[in-house]
């Protein structure tokens, strides 16, 4: 081998190498921003893998680019600073007990003083939770004179289950405990036998769970059916570990997340995240629009599905900016001029919602001005796809590939001012799981998922509509024993909320 030729290979590799450099610091980059950044974001394991793809591999040399294309650069604005109102710091609604402080002399002869003013002073106090024992006493009657008859006695009023020891308020907290502050079964069963000296298994309290997750079952399917009548339904899903005997150690299920957006939330496990699990939700004559992000499922699910074309999936563009914002330091200027025009699409939302417009409005609004700068967007991504032709694994070409592989879904929020510009609401409902999952680390069982996915569903609707969960909780489980299936619409979160007597969160 001639000495030109040995010296051509080494540069070639060293160029190869210099690439995969590049590439890996990008990466590491981007984790480490995701993992101690502000405002980060945890990575779960699918994340993870999608983002390492490709570390190992070496791409292929490509030809020298043309100069970068002159994009505008706008200039930028201060933002706004919004003065919150100041709320007051007690909620009036408090019970007050009132203590008065006299000095001693004042005691030792009240008739030599005269009161001539007064100063108040307020302190903040609490009082732990407390356990009661209700007894119910059913006394037996005769009527006089009679002291053959039978005997008379009250029945028991209807319960949730026939002798069982927990009442609808006691039931409450648990779940509550649980599901709404992310308190562990073992961990409440600690409190409650060190603080109060009331013994309650961790087995029984699972058993209770179980309890009121078959009761609430029917508002779980009305809401269920409310979630998916109006032809517009925002999806998600978050994974969660299960248990399954036998197989060693945990598995990989997911909590579904359906939401309408001004209305309820509804979640659905299952044990996997491909699209025959939305054939257990979406019903088969649904028509409508189903926003997502770019999960290959949802696809997948309207094209083997009879009829799909019924179905018009809306993407998402804080999934798309989310790519580019991870990519800023590779292009900084290039990818500055593409977040800002992004951000002039959420100015342009934000203004709609402050004014509270409509959906002909919105829809009105968004083709008069939203759509021009999305319609310039595209041209930039694909001339920057096809001109200046980053690195098909870097940051920044997979950004742009990801935003034009999901141009077409991000196309029909502009014509139906229904539709939202991103999936943040559905996603915002499922933090609170996330938070939990932290704490409670996996799910019992498969089939205890279900149950967590009905009592996460009430509890979120509730805060959704700013209701005190814990007080709809415990109405709707001392009516349910004594209500029909005909009624079960009376009590959903949306019913209840209307009602005058309704408490909402202080």
């Amino acid at each position: 081998m001639s000495e030109t030729s040995r010296e051509a290979e080494l540069q070639a590799a060293n160029e190869r190498l210099e690439r995969e450099n590049v590439l890996l610091r990008q990466k590491i980059d981007a984790l480490i921003r995701r993992l101690f950044g502000h405002q980060s974001e945890q990575l779960d394991p699918a994340q993870l893998q999608l983002l390492l793809q490709g570390v190992g591999e070496v791409p292929a040399p490509e030809p020298p680019t043309p100069a970068e294309p002159a994009l505008e650069v706008e200039p930028t604005s201060p933002r706004p600073v919004t003065k919150h109102e100041r709320t007051a710091r007690l909620p009036d609604g408090l019970p007050v007990i009132e203590e008065v402080l006299d000095p001693e002399p004042v005691r030792a002869c009240p008739a030599e003083w005269r009161c001539i003013g007064q100063e108040i002073s307020e302190q903040l106090d609490y009082e732990p939770a407390r356990f009661l024992r209700r007894r119910l006493i059913r006394r037996k009657f005769v009527r006089r004179g009679e002291p053959d008859a039978t005997p008379i006695i009250a029945p028991l009023p209807p319960c949730l289950q026939e002798r069982g020891l927990p009442t609808a308020g006691l039931l409450a907290q648990v779940l509550i405990a649980k599901y709404a502050d992310h308190l562990p079964l073992y961990r409440q069963e600690a409190i409650y036998r060190q603080r109060h000296g009331v013994h309650l298994p961790r087995q029984t309290l699972a058993r209770w769970v179980g309890l009121a997750a078959d009761w609430l079952h029917p508002i779980y399917d009305a809401i269920r059916t409310g979630v998916l009548a109006g032809g517009y339904v925002q999806v998600d899903e978050t994974p969660i570990a299960y248990l399954e005997p036998g197989h060693g150690s945990t598995r990989q299920g997911y909590l579904w997340t359906y939401a309408r957006p001004g209305g309820d939330v509804l979640f659905d496990w299952q044990t996997g995240r491909g699209a025959k699990c939305l054939e257990h939700i979406i019903p088969a004559d649904f028509t409508g629009t189903l926003q997502c992000d770019g999960h290959k499922a949802y696809p997948a699910f309207i094209n083997a599905r009879p009829g799909g074309g019924k179905i018009t999936l809306a993407g998402c563009w804080a999934h798309v900016r989310r790519k580019f914002h991870e990519a800023l330091a590779q292009a900084p200027r290039l990818i500055g001029w593409l977040l800002r025009q992004m951000g002039h699409l959420y100015r342009i939302e934000k203004e709609l919602r402050q004014s509270r417009a409509g959906p002909r409005l919105r829809a009105a609004v968004r083709a008069h001005q939203s759509r021009p700068i999305q319609e310039r967007l595209r041209r930039a991504l694909v001339r920057l796809k096809t001109v200046r032709r980053p690195l098909p694994q870097s940051l920044f070409g997979r950004a742009i590939e990801y935003a034009l592989g999901q141009w077409p879904t991000l196309g029909p929020w502009l014509a139906d001012g229904r539709i939202e510009i991103d999936n943040n609401r559905v996603e915002n409902a499922i933090r609170p799981t996330a938070v939990g999952k932290k704490n409670w680390l996996f799910v019992g069982e498969a089939d205890a998922g279900q149950r967590g996915a009905i009592l996460y569903t009430l509890i979120e609707s509730c805060r959704r509509r700013g209701l005190d969960p814990h007080a709809y909780l415990r109405d709707v489980l001392a009516r349910l024993p004594s209500m029909t299936n005909w009624q079960v619409k009376d009590i959903t979160p949306e019913a209840w909320a209307k009602s005058p007597s309704a408490p909402a969160i202080a």
